[in-house]
């Protein structure tokens, strides 16, 4: 196994990358596991294993290395209390399937009785903790509380990047306590294919943005104005747009509130003082999807791309009567010659039901993560990952200069 990278740099910054859990000596050691298994249930049923299964390739890793596994997880918005319906023992069942092994849900995830539980795990087994929001604590990001979490375990190992946003006591007050930590496979992909959009996409770069409120991403629309060579708009967010420009809206559609189209009119602007183009539908279908001219116009226009971005379907896929629009545009987009990125977790959902899911290069995992990436360049969860990386750095060119 490869030890921690010597190639030092003069000036540690947040665009330092996180150490890797493959610079990590896991063998016997116990991992404190952070990963995002907030994931749909239905009839104590997984309905959408999505992110499961993209956490398995760091628990394998853990496996292979021989360490004690100790998975921690929230689900749901239990608000602090103990509820049935947001346990996490369905979850527990799905995991054990995918690794084919026995999978242990403890009752709770702190405790005299769990502390017993870690100290007597087995090389090689993996311990899932109850939903980690069951106790109010972990939301508010507790000393307290995150002590306990940290107690459990001597390695922390993040792969839950739909949470890195948060400054939970896992997510951030625990990685704040604990000496070792790292990320895991699944983050350390999102950075390979998220960093380059704020950093230095290779361009043309262009984005497709669609869903409803512009408000919820005008944050992010500022952020991509600063690298887009320009903006295709979809969705109900696009009416707000058609407002501005005195577009009729249909009747039964979603109309825009007077704080989308504010923000719609602010984004025009700005755009046009960048000479960006933000390329709007010219045909509806009843205001619930995107009309085939303006799929063959978006198409035509991201097709010389060399990034895209999409986040926000075109219209409301859910329906198959309103889903034409938004898989019309990912047959297109998957067949031009770009690194083409899908965030959000209705996006990636219409992408794959499209059937074109294959010709996409990296389907995101977080959703209000994503956004929240592009608009400052980085996550709190990823940043206190950094921190120990930092002191090193610093420490060895000391070490350097003496």
């Amino acid at each position: 196994m490869a030890g921690p990278s010597k190639n030092y740099s003069a000036n540690p910054s947040k665009n330092t990358a996180p150490r890797s859990i493959r610079d990590l000596e896991l063998a016997g050691k116990s991992i404190f596991l952070r990963l995002d298994f907030n994931v749909p249930l239905e009839n104590g049923k997984v309905t959408d294993d999505s992110r499961i299964v993209e956490a398995l390739p760091t628990i394998k890793y853990c496996l292979e290395k021989k360490a004690r596994v100790v998975i921690a997880s929230h689900l749901g918005r239990p608000e602090g209390k103990k509820t049935a319906k947001f346990s996490l023992e369905p979850v527990a069942a799905h995991l054990s399937g995918l690794l084919g092994l026995d999978v242990m849900l403890t009752d709770d995830c702190v405790g005299e009785g769990i502390e017993l539980l870690v100290k007597t795990q087995k090389a090689g087994s993996v311990i899932l903790l109850e939903n980690l929001r069951f106790h109010p604590g972990e939301e508010e990001n507790n000393h307290e509380f995150a002590t306990q979490l940290a107690s459990l375990c001597e390695v922390y190992v993040t792969d839950a990047f739909g949470t890195a946003h948060r400054k939970h006591a896992s997510t951030y007050g625990v990685p704040s306590i604990m000496q070792v930590k790292a990320m895991g496979f699944l983050i350390e992909k999102e950075l390979k294919f998220l960093e380059p959009l704020v950093k230095n996409p290779a361009k043309p770069f262009y984005a497709v943005l669609g869903g409803s409120k512009v408000t919820d991403k005008i944050k992010t629309v500022e952020a991509l104005l600063r690298e887009v060579d320009g903006i295709c708009i979809g969705g109900a967010m696009a009416h707000a747009f058609w407002a501005v420009t005195n577009t009729p809206i249909p009747k039964d559609a979603k109309q825009p509130k007077l704080d989308d189209v504010e923000a719609a009119r602010k984004i025009l602007a700005e755009a046009k003082k960048k000479e960006i183009p933000i390329v709007l539908p010219v045909d509806t279908n009843l205001g619930f999807d995107v009309g085939p001219k303006t799929v063959e116009e978006f198409s035509k226009f991201l097709a010389n791309g060399k990034t895209i971005f999409w986040n926000g379907p075109l219209g409301w896929f859910e329906k198959p009567e309103y889903a034409v629009g938004t898989f019309a545009l990912a047959k297109a987009v998957s067949e031009i010659s770009a690194v083409k990125i899908v965030g959000g977790g209705d996006t990636v959902s219409a992408v794959k039901l499209s059937g074109y899911a294959d010709g996409f290069d990296h389907l995101s995992t977080g959703g209000g993560a994503v956004l929240e990436f592009i608009e400052n360049g980085t996550l709190p969860g990823i940043e206190i990952l950094r921190e120990m990386y930092k002191r090193e750095t610093t420490m060895a060119i000391t070490r350097e200069r003496i």
